[in-house]
């Protein structure tokens, strides 16, 4: 599994998988840098399972290539590649322990001085001492450390992360999302996870890509694709998103006008995926601000009247769904800073935003409004 040939970009070009009729990864184009934390997010049935299960050699594209580097690695046999997954199953031998565990391709490919690359794995994954220990005896946590470090003796040049963190609870989960980072940050391997957890790939990944059908969405840093998102899937599945249908009616110095349900707003040019046409008006829950009856909107803010029509406190913040004069439910979170009172639901409020902190998107013709996470029911393969 090892190979002393320098590492390089793993690519993907014109790669694709069909399964009979149904195409599963639609000539997919991706690079992924030397080095990085990179995550491919997308719901059930978007292909980036069979998308790492291509990279790792245990599924054949119908079409197209995988290189690492200038070597194309393709034809190679899962053994022959210089890559390493973790499951989210973990896989561990139950009738060894965890040094032998963590051991075992060591011993398969006859490698010497076993013992000490063993110990040096233990201590990166923060195991001392548990080395004799079997893997029944162990948290799910540390299962994970012992499946991650039976991948990183073996030293690829890309570890595959299929779902690693899946099985854990909550609070062990957002631990282990710190302690990859903190892993890849030491030992500069490329990571390449999959994952549906929007949270999970914002929280460890340099570079996110969103995939949908099949295809790449969007590709950037976290920051980037929740900020701007490329398309109304983006903004609705990565984080919360209230999108508004409306039509670009014109142009006033920077920025573009949109009309919807008779009100006018403004959107920078600059935070526009559309110049004209049909467009959704997107704004996020926490961008918005909700102004009572009888208070005064702030100088430089734009909104719309509605009714609270659902308050849940969630500790951090308080989520409000306003009910709008045409039907449409916004979303806005407000902090839990102790500085505001809690609406009542039946409050009448204009939910405001700065035209700045809004984005525009290209709508399909017949395609409302949005308010939360799409979610795709086709789950042909993850």
């Amino acid at each position: 599994m090892t190979n002393d040939q320098p590492a390089g970009d793993l690519r993907l070009a014109e790669l694709s998988k069909r399964f009979g009729p149904a195409t599963v990864v639609d000539r997919l184009d991706l690079t992924v840098g030397q080095g990085g934390f990179f995550a491919l997010l997308g719901p059930s049935g978007c292909g980036k399972t069979t998308t790492l299960r291509m990279i790792a050699g245990l599924e054949e594209p119908t079409a197209g290539r995988v290189l690492l580097g200038d070597r194309d690695i393709s034809g190679l046999r899962p053994y022959r590649r210089p890559v390493n997954t973790v499951f989210q199953s973990y896989a561990l031998f139950p009738h060894l322990d965890v040094f032998e565990n963590v051991a075992f391709g060591l011993r398969r490919r006859k490698v010497r001085e076993v013992a000490e690359q063993v110990r040096r794995m233990l201590a990166l994954v923060q195991l001392d001492g548990y080395d004799r220990r079997r893997p029944a005896e162990l948290s799910g946590g540390q299962q994970q450390r012992v499946a991650l470090a039976r991948a990183l003796v073996n030293h690829p040049q890309v570890l595959l992360l299929d779902e690693p963190l899946g099985a854990l609870d909550l609070k062990l989960r957002r631990q282990m999302q710190l302690e990859l980072k903190r892993i890849q940050t030491e030992v500069g391997l490329t990571f390449v996870h999959v994952t549906h957890d929007q949270e999970e790939a914002m929280t460890m990944a340099d570079t996110v890509a969103v995939m949908n059908g099949g295809r790449i969405e969007q590709s950037g840093t976290p920051a980037e694709l929740y900020e701007f998102p490329a398309t109304a899937f983006v903004a609705s599945f990565l984080g919360q998103s209230n999108l508004l249908a409306g039509e670009v009616t014109g142009r006033h110095g920077a920025d573009l006008l949109v009309e919807a349900y008779g009100s006018r707003f403004s959107v920078p040019a600059a935070r526009s995926r559309a110049t004209g046409g049909a467009v959704h008006l997107g704004v996020r829950p926490e961008k918005l601000h909700l102004i009572a009856e009888g208070e005064q909107s702030p100088a430089g803010t734009q909104g719309v009247a509605g009714v609270i029509s659902d308050v849940s406190y969630v500790g951090v913040s308080t989520q409000y769904l306003v009910r709008t004069g045409w039907g449409t439910e916004l979303a806005a979170f407000a902090a839990n800073s102790g500085t505001a009172a809690r609406l009542p639901v039946g409050a009448a409020v204009t939910v405001g935003w700065r035209p700045e902190h809004a984005f525009l998107l290209a709508r399909e013709p017949g395609d409302g409004d949005r308010t939360g996470p799409l979610l795709d029911e086709a789950a042909v393969a993850s």
